[in-house]
């Protein structure tokens, strides 16, 4: 269950008209915080992610569908998520403690500063030359006045 402060921090960016992605983003950086404090772990980066994006949808975040090439089962999660969104129904106690306990399990590295770099790294090859460039260039317009 996210946090109360994460729920009205993604409500206040949809107020202020930012993408669901930017919503999401915040379900996301709560999961990191989960994991670098020792509250449970995640095999990799990505499923960290995953976990952050699931959350998201559950609150109410109207994020689009997973992308052609996913899993059949990455599109049925998904597609769970978002209807379970609209039931309003309380989620299974026994399936949440199950769930908790498997990710206890799981190791702590994916939330680490190099597991995230690496990713983003590794995304963004598979976005291609133009759109690194593109990205590198609006990071130098965002960045602080050094």
């Amino acid at each position: 269950m996210p946090s109360k402060a994460t729920i009205e921090r993604a409500q206040e960016d949809r107020r202020e008209g930012k993408s669901p992605t930017t919503q999401a983003g915040e379900f996301v950086r709560e999961e990191m915080h989960h994991i670098r404090e020792g509250k449970h772990g995640a095999r990799s980066t990505k499923q960290a992610i995953a976990i952050g994006l699931s959350k998201a949808r559950r609150a109410g975040v109207k994020l689009g569908r997973p992308p052609k090439g996913a899993k059949a089962s990455t599109r049925k999660s998904a597609t769970a998520a978002s209807r379970a969104a609209r039931s309003g129904r309380k989620p299974s106690a026994r399936r949440s403690r199950a769930v908790a306990r498997a990710l206890r399990r799981e190791p702590r590295g994916a939330a680490t500063r190099s597991a995230l770099a690496s990713h983003a790294r590794q995304v963004a090859r598979r976005r291609g030359p133009g759109a690194r460039r593109a990205s590198a260039r609006k990071a130098a317009r965002t960045r602080k006045a050094a």
